[in-house]
């Protein structure tokens, strides 16, 4: 008899080849790259409300134009984008409370603002009429408030990403920017920078566990509402498949470093939009996740789609001064459409504001979006209410 010491080697190899046709007969599930580089999100719309026009603490609330949410207090604070014609700039707090009588289908029960904080600058006084432009709001885990402002550019002034007190609105610090996002004309022709009403709309922060207090630095991220003058080209106009510059900071309680710069792609204009633009971002995760609105408006009504983003791979190109012919050699932040909200067969105003929300009842997240209604009688200040599905 040979040796017993190999039988069970024997036997195992007998049960390989018999297990072979079975194996190959069996299709695996596949993954795709696609699959695994994002999340498998969701949204499911659930409600929607529209503010009448209204006065509240001697302002006129209108321009609400960005959206940020505090969990622990659970309340919102909205940015007008007022450029002090009607008020100082301000933002205002605002409750919404929920209507869980069907857990299922959560509503909006009522929508209530319960303050209003004027904006100051370095020296303490209100910004003078003209000369702000605030687009984005964030909330920090240093319980202060990061403001990102377009700048207006037609009169030569830059945008600001700053940092405010949130109880009193005061200045606390400016982010540096590089000078390429400065407007600089010639012979009256904007030849760089942001183009006007085109610059930093969209902020978010990625915190640190959702801590109050700053303990490792925390992210902060924008983008511009459309390419620098000096990105735009025949190919890639500022209202068409522009491409964006998005901006990466690493923030502690006494610095502020950008760390990288990164080439959002927009994505084609709908016929007949006279201005098509990214106006929101929000971190979902701490592995690169994030959601973008991109909202368009003109001769054929409002539109807007939302996405989600995967910052993973994507190129560095703070070190490329302009964006300009095919440059095959940088990967931009990925993409996949996530909602568009054309197809929810609801009325849509000029959305530019992008929040989480409370917690539903299935204890989901809740996603909340904000329409800017550019101080006009005909439009309208809406909130829409969404259940965020797919994340841990």
């Amino acid at each position: 008899m040979g040796d017993r010491r190999w039988q069970p080697l024997a036997w195992l190899a007998v049960g390989i080849l018999w297990l072979l046709p079975v194996l190959t007969g069996c299709s695996l599930p596949q993954v795709s790259a696609e699959d695994r580089l994002f999340l498998p999100l969701s949204l499911e719309f659930l409600d929607a409300q529209v503010i009448p026009k209204q006065e509240f603490q001697q302002t006129q609330v209108g321009g609400l134009s960005a959206l940020t949410y505090d969990r622990q207090r659970d309340r919102f604070y909205a940015l007008s984008d007022d450029r002090s014609e009607y008020a100082p700039a301000r933002f205002y707090t605002l409750s919404l409370a929920l209507d869980a009588t069907d857990p299922a289908t959560p509503k909006i029960a009522t929508l209530k603002f319960t303050n209003v904080t004027p904006l100051t600058d370095e020296a303490g006084a209100p910004y003078a009429p003209g000369t702000v432009d605030p687009e984005g709001i964030a909330l920090s885990p240093l319980g202060t408030l990061f403001i990102a402002s377009e700048g207006i550019a037609r009169d030569g002034i830059p945008p600001f990403l700053r940092e405010y007190d949130l109880q009193t609105g005061a200045w606390k610090r400016s982010l540096p920017i590089p000078t390429r996002y400065a407007p600089q004309k010639e012979e009256g022709e904007l030849m760089q920078g942001v183009g006007d009403n085109l610059g930093f709309e969209a902020l978010t922060l990625n915190m640190t566990g959702g801590s109050t207090i700053a303990i490792e630095p925390f992210r902060l991220f924008t983008a511009t509402e459309s390419a620098l003058t000096q990105d735009s080209s025949p190919d890639h106009p500022q209202q068409g498949t522009s491409r964006n510059r998005w901006l990466h900071y690493s923030i502690t309680p006494t610095q502020a470093l950008l760390v990288s710069e990164h080439l959002y792609p927009m994505e084609p204009p709908p016929e007949g939009a006279l201005y098509h633009g990214l106006v929101e971002l929000l971190a979902i995760d701490q592995g690169g996740h994030f959601l973008s609105l991109e909202r368009s408006f003109g001769a054929n009504g409002i539109t807007a789609k939302v996405f989600q983003l995967a910052l993973g791979g994507a190129t560095d190109t703070s070190t490329i001064e302009r964006f300009q012919g095919p440059m095959t050699t940088v990967q931009p932040i990925q993409k996949r459409l996530l909602l568009d909200l054309t197809t929810l067969d609801i009325p849509l105003d000029n959305l530019e504001g992008m929040a989480f929300g409370p917690q539903l009842p299935d204890g989901s997240r809740s996603l909340v979006l904000l329409s800017d209604d550019n101080f006009r009688r005909e439009q309208m200040t809406q909130f829409l209410l969404f259940r965020l599905q797919g994340l841990k």
